[in-house]
């Protein structure tokens, strides 16, 4: 740097950005272009900056004029948070992460989870039985008895 700071003082607060948060400010400007919003010109510039930007504020300045992205909603996103919050508990029972569990809450969740899979386990058998095997086989309704016929 020529001005005569130091990277400290140059970025102070400052957070710098990921490639994955690049790459989502690409596909905005992408977006955005084809929705006739931005210029060809301008798209490449902003790509250009994108893909050199270093901190996460001059990503944001290449979007700032441009319309936020709806909110996602639906079961996608209820089942993709947890699915993600499934992998991070997974994780950090395995001591993975940084985030350690005590033996006993580690055999805790081991018998939660086991008892939720037989739980899934008998609710499935049960639909199986009733839709697949109907009703007839349990004699419902027709007399019982040895001479019944």
């Amino acid at each position: 740097m020529t001005t005569g700071t130091t990277p400290r003082q140059a970025t102070a607060g400052a957070v710098r950005c990921s490639d994955t948060e690049r790459e989502q400010t690409a596909t905005s400007l992408q977006n955005a272009a084809a929705e006739g919003r931005l210029t060809l010109e301008e798209v490449e510039e902003r790509l250009t900056s994108t893909y050199a930007a270093r901190y996460r504020h001059e990503l944001d300045d290449l979007t700032a004029d441009l319309p936020a992205a709806p909110a996602r909603t639906g079961w996608p996103v209820v089942l993709a948070l947890a699915a993600q919050q499934a992998r991070a508990d997974i994780a950090g029972l395995l001591g993975r992460e940084g985030t350690k569990f005590s033996r006993g809450q580690r055999l805790a969740a081991l018998a939660a989870t086991l008892i939720v899979l037989g739980m899934l386990a008998s609710a499935v058998l049960l639909f199986l039985h009733g839709v697949a095997g109907g009703y007839e086989h349990h004699a419902f309704g027709r007399p019982r008895g040895p001479f019944s016929g």
